[in-house]
């Protein structure tokens, strides 16, 4: 199999014969023409990798001609062939999209060496332009499901920031943990004028406040103890693209200062550092916390607040969009099914009305794990109730008549612990005292059930066989 094929346009007979002789040598499958209407001809009806264009051909001039074949083949390299005198040639060639020239009188040596170089560029960037189309597919606004109304409040403002001209501006995203803040913040990159840039993104949480400023903007060498390199972080890493700051909530007042300055002057120190570094990145940001409740109790700055939600988004919790499961659902199946090598049809109808009647305390995140977990250990071509975990298989609560209604005071009032109270304790008893599933009756984690059965002195009531609710 040919290296590559090249067309070689030259009026000089000579050149046509020793260049191709030497092209096919070293493993190339050669076509030379004398005209630049030959020329043509060939590339329309062929793909070529590389073209060698000379300046000067019989039946037009040869820099008319790269400019048409930069637009009618934009994948096909040209190579401009000039007298060595011509050197003005040489530059209007390369400003008008020749990716290098050769002068005459060349060596076959020379030729052979830049013919390789300008193909092993080109594989280059065509491997990138491969892995950024998938990185496309796998992080676009597919991947962004929902149908619902509260959802499509959400498609309308992401939709609304593509088309318009907003790559510098920040986002802050808002939601609970689980409803897909990180989905929506990669589509927002790759589907945006940004997505050839990288994207680099940082849990806030996942460090200490010092490594984390480390991260954020790089440190010089010998910054602290084992600074013993030069050290670039995720902000200027990250140029002409988006860094994603996850659980900005959590950062310290003092790391926040520094976050301020940068988003308002688009410059940075290092680390120890005394030059302004100047980068051209997005920031988006997001919390599952109320920043606005922190910034009442001084726990975030106000003036980074507002500075983060230019574009502020709130992705609603998958309990306020049940429309929106029976379209994740078949996302997920179709995606597990390419991933595990599957061919799962989907979930049973009786097991769909179950996932829609699930409070999902875990967001689409927990849905898409119970898919996964479903197909990884189902046999049947359809998801059923025998496939998924024991949490959802527990009897929905019901409502009675008197407390389906929203409660209504009367002159006696109503003692709104006592009934706190009584609504924990009931979902302890459903759950024979398992803390976690009982705050998934009640749209509650673990810690803030137990909290309350400390606060109540609640009993637990716990089966002997039960199983630990350590999880």
């Amino acid at each position: 199999m040919a290296k590559a094929n090249i067309l070689l346009v030259d009026d000089e007979k000579l050149i046509r014969w020793s260049l191709s002789e030497c092209l096919k040598g070293d493993g190339y499958d050669v076509t030379a023409v004398e005209t630049g209407r030959e020329a043509t001809l060939f590339l329309e009806n062929d793909s070529h990798d590389l073209v060698l264009l000379d300046y000067k051909l019989p039946d037009t001039n040869g820099l008319e001609l790269l400019e048409r074949f930069r637009r009618d083949f934009p994948d096909t390299a040209v190579v401009m062939i000039t007298s060595h005198s011509s050197v003005d040639h040489a530059v209007d060639a390369m400003r008008a999209g020749a990716v290098d020239y050769v002068a005459k009188p060349f060596r076959n040596e020379d030729i052979l060496l830049r013919v390789e170089r300008v193909l092993e560029t080109n594989r280059l960037r065509s491997r990138v332009d491969r892995l950024h189309q998938d990185e496309t597919r796998r992080f676009g606004l597919k991947n962004v499901v929902g149908k619902s109304d509260a959802f499509e409040k959400v498609l309308r403002i992401v939709e609304r920031v593509l088309q318009s001209n907003t790559a510098d501006a920040t986002i802050l995203i808002q939601g609970e943990s689980g409803t897909g803040k990180d989905v929506l913040a990669k589509a927002l990159h790759f589907e945006g004028r940004r997505s050839a840039g990288a994207f680099l993104n940082i849990t806030c949480t996942a460090l200490p406040e010092d490594l984390l400023e480390s991260e954020l903007f790089g440190h010089e060498k010998g910054a602290f103890t084992d600074a013993r390199t030069l050290k670039k972080g995720l902000v200027e890493l990250a140029e002409g693209g988006s860094v994603f700051l996850d659980e900005i909530g959590d950062m310290s007042l003092h790391l926040q200062s520094k976050l301020l300055r940068f988003l308002e002057e688009k410059t940075f120190r290092r680390v120890g550092g005394s030059k302004d570094i100047h980068v051209d990145v997005r920031v988006i940001a997001a919390t599952n916390k109320d920043l606005k409740s922190l910034v009442k109790e001084k726990m975030f700055r106000e003036d980074l607040y507002f500075r983060l939600k230019v574009i502020p988004i709130h992705i609603p919790p998958l309990r306020d969009r049940k429309e929106d499961i029976p379209k994740l659902v078949e996302h997920f199946v179709q995606a597990f099914n390419r991933d595990l090598r599957k061919n799962v049809r989907g979930v049973t109808a009786s097991l769909l009305k179950r996932l829609e009647e699930y409070h999902w305390p875990g967001n689409i995140r927990e849905l898409k794990n119970t898919i996964e977990r479903a197909m990884i250990l189902g046999v049947g071509d359809e998801i059923d109730a025998d496939d998924l975990p024991i949490d959802l298989l527990d009897e929905p609560v019901r409502l009675t008549p008197d407390t389906n209604r929203m409660l209504t005071l009367d002159r006696k009032g109503i003692h709104l612990e006592t009934l706190e109270r009584n609504l924990v304790q009931q979902a302890l008893d459903l759950t024979h005292g398992n803390q976690t599933r009982a705050g998934k009756y009640l749209g509650l984690n673990r810690d803030q059930i137990r909290y309350r059965v400390e606060k109540f002195g609640l009993n637990l009531h716990r089966d002997p066989d039960e199983q630990s609710d350590g999880e």
